[in-house]
């Protein structure tokens, strides 16, 4: 996004078939978190007891909690359609629904979650997003949703050259919208070298999925756009700029639904899932390896060098050069596919647009 190359066959490489690592039910237990391999759950707790300052026992307790979080907001938020603004995990992992009235906040108290009467209607920063992204497009910005904040964000590095017109775009939309700046490029995350390798360029795998029985490897688009034949099978299909997702016929032989974890142990990928604000998750690619993170923004548009991808999860796992096409997840819920890089952040491909784009399902 090595250990010796020859020892890592086109088959480790593809999904790490090796189960050793997995606890098995008689051995779970108070601290296990459920859908977690005990290598990724190790690197999260650890991740975020650093990060947050908090023990690992409470990491732990917090990873836990995450889970039935986001399901609560995802079925809050569409029980009440556009009397929500969006939503996010708190730093307790408990779900905060953004909603327009206070009937709207009965409701949402009425269940046991956390209910905040905001300004702004989803409509309304979405109508914000879209006034920005009529504008000429200027390399190395990005506009993104901030449920936190109930606003859109207008980031800009300082690599972005003629971003003035966006600027005073952004002071017109009031305080829908606040500008944020940062340093460096904001790249898709391709490197020349090896990994999952064609043509002198380097990538990551992304996730096993079949269909037909034919087994498919769904990983970046601006990786199968400038590939046509990888080591592990030729390019199938390519969304890039605009979407970020493409398709590898997987010829090795071997495709199960897991991530490699780069210790011999892997994580077992059981469903696909839409991430949320505030969300703990982890990454795995071919070089930075295992990291962790939390969700920052959601709907983000990144305007790449090469052309703007929409609709991206941006998150502060660390992702670097061939990286890309790795794999988001959230233990055993499969979440994105790696697309770039900014400074301090990373952004990726949302999973559920690209199954459905090629009609794949995840293999067990």
């Amino acid at each position: 996004m090595r250990t010796n190359p020859l020892a890592r066959t086109a088959t480790t490489l593809v999904a790490a078939a090796a189960a050793v690592g997995f606890l098995a039910p008689s051995t779970a237990t108070a601290t296990t978190i459920a859908g977690y391999s005990p290598t990724v759950q190790h690197e999260a707790v650890t991740s975020l007891a650093s990060e947050a300052g908090i023990s690992q026992a409470a990491a732990v307790e917090f990873l836990r909690t995450q889970t039935a979080s986001v399901e609560t907001l995802q079925t809050l938020t569409a029980s009440l359609g556009s009397r929500a603004a969006d939503g996010y995990l708190d730093d307790a992992a408990k779900p905060v629904v953004n909603v327009l009235d206070q009937a709207a906040a009965d409701q949402v108290t009425a269940t046991g979650a956390r209910a905040r009467v905001v300004k702004h209607s989803t409509a309304a920063l979405t109508s914000a997003q879209n006034a920005l992204q009529a504008l000429p497009t200027v390399a190395h910005t990005s506009i993104g949703l901030d449920p936190k904040a109930n606003q859109v964000v207008l980031t800009i590095s300082d690599a972005a050259k003629g971003a003035e017109a966006l600027v005073k775009a952004a002071e017109t939309l009031g305080d829908r919208v606040r500008v944020e700046r940062t340093t460096g490029e904001m790249h898709t995350a391709i490197y020349n070298g090896e990994a999952i390798t064609g043509g002198g360029t380097r990538c990551s795998v992304g996730f096993n999925t079949n269909r037909g029985g034919q087994n498919y490897i769904l990983d970046a688009g601006h990786c199968t756009r400038a590939v046509s034949q990888w080591n592990v099978g030729p390019s199938q299909g390519a969304s890039f700029p605009t979407n970020d997702y493409g398709l590898i016929r997987n010829t090795t032989g071997s495709a199960p639904g897991a991530v490699t974890l780069w210790n011999g142990s892997t994580q077992r990928i059981a469903s696909a899932g839409s991430a949320t604000v505030g969300q703990r998750i982890s990454k795995s690619g071919s070089t930075t390896r295992l990291t962790s993170g939390s969700v920052q923004r959601l709907n983000v548009t990144v305007n790449y060098a090469e052309g703007s991808v929409y609709q991206l999860i941006q998150t502060s796992a660390l992702v670097n050069p061939g990286d890309s096409g790795g794999c988001l997840f959230s233990g055993s819920v499969g979440l994105g596919i790696t697309s770039g890089k900014g400074s301090g952040t990373s952004y990726f491909q949302p999973i559920g647009e690209a199954l459905s784009a090629y009609s794949v399902t995840l293999n067990p």
